[in-house]
């Protein structure tokens, strides 16, 4: 009997030294165990980055504590790990995750009546966040074919909307690639990306589930249109000026030509652009939905 309580009091005390550690920010950089960052970006970062990423930020790893009692230092879940290493842990930390408070929730917000097809188009394209461009592919075994490939936009900061969109891209994507070749395209936007359609229980396919598809010329941004470009895209995804300079990025928009909505039964509208950009998002307020 004196074993089996000394066994017991053995395996308590060893629970008091066991250190674990769980992922708090779920919204970070993915990383690979085999290549954790290419040498090209670990370039880029000891050489332009890192004093911008090297910041107070949000801690990618934490301790997990054991239940009061068992810890026996009566320290809280929140609390931060002391790293054996703290220069790598924050680093790491830092290069790999952010701030998820950073971006502006534009609340809810009610869509426009259906009959108000400039604005609503308008409406989808300042609250989305993101979208699906197609291309004409370069690549060798689909020459020719369509590509598509989701790229973030943003049409402006959330309290100023132009309808021009705006793109943060670089030469080593697949889709640049094509623009390069061809720079037609349709970028494709949907309500089901926020909350309505959820809530209304309309499947994305539904067509009162509003769809939009803004077709037109891929252009780099001009000199005189940078800064509001990077306003634009930084203001609404705020990760993006930590992404590796090493990537050389820079700033596309699309020159429309065509606006087509689906938006209710009985067909689809389509925009005349001198109205899509006279119209503005509808910015009425609406109480929070109870989920």
């Amino acid at each position: 009997m004196g074993h089996r309580y000394l066994s017991l009091a053995i395996f308590v005390s060893s629970l008091c030294f066991c250190r674990s550690y769980t992922l708090r920010n779920s919204v970070s950089w993915a990383v690979s165990p085999k290549d954790v960052v290419v040498e090209e970006e670990l370039d880029a970062l000891s050489e332009e980055v890192s004093p911008s990423l090297l910041r107070d930020n949000v801690v990618l790893w934490k301790q997990a504590y054991l239940p009061q009692g068992l810890g026996g230092g009566g320290e809280s879940p929140g609390e931060r790990l002391e790293s054996e290493n703290e220069n790598v842990a924050t680093l790491s930390s830092h290069v790999f995750s952010y701030r998820v408070g950073e971006v502006e929730e534009p609340g809810n917000v009610e869509p426009p009546p259906h009959e108000e097809t400039a604005t609503t188009a308008r409406f989808i394209a300042h609250y989305s966040d993101w979208g699906h461009l197609s291309t004409i592919s370069t690549q060798e075994k689909i020459k020719g074919f369509p590509f598509g490939n989701i790229f973030s936009v943003s049409d402006g900061p959330l309290d100023n909307s132009t309808g021009v969109i705006y793109f943060y891209v670089t030469a080593m994507d697949n889709s640049v690639a094509d623009l390069r070749s061809n720079p037609n395209a349709s970028l494709t936007i949907s309500e089901a990306e926020g909350e309505y359609c959820r809530q209304m229980i309309y499947d994305p396919e539904d067509p009162r589930c509003a769809r939009l598809t803004l077709t037109g010329k891929m252009v780099d941004v001009g000199p005189e249109e940078l800064g509001f470009a990077k306003e634009a895209m930084f203001s609404r995804h705020p990760i993006m000026g930590k992404w590796p300079v090493g990537h050389n990025w820079f700033f596309m928009k699309l020159e429309l030509v065509q606006i087509w909505l689906q938006n209710w039964l009985g067909g689809v509208s389509h925009i005349p652009v001198e109205d899509y950009f006279r119209a503005t998002p509808f910015l009425r307020k609406t109480a929070p939905h109870n989920t």
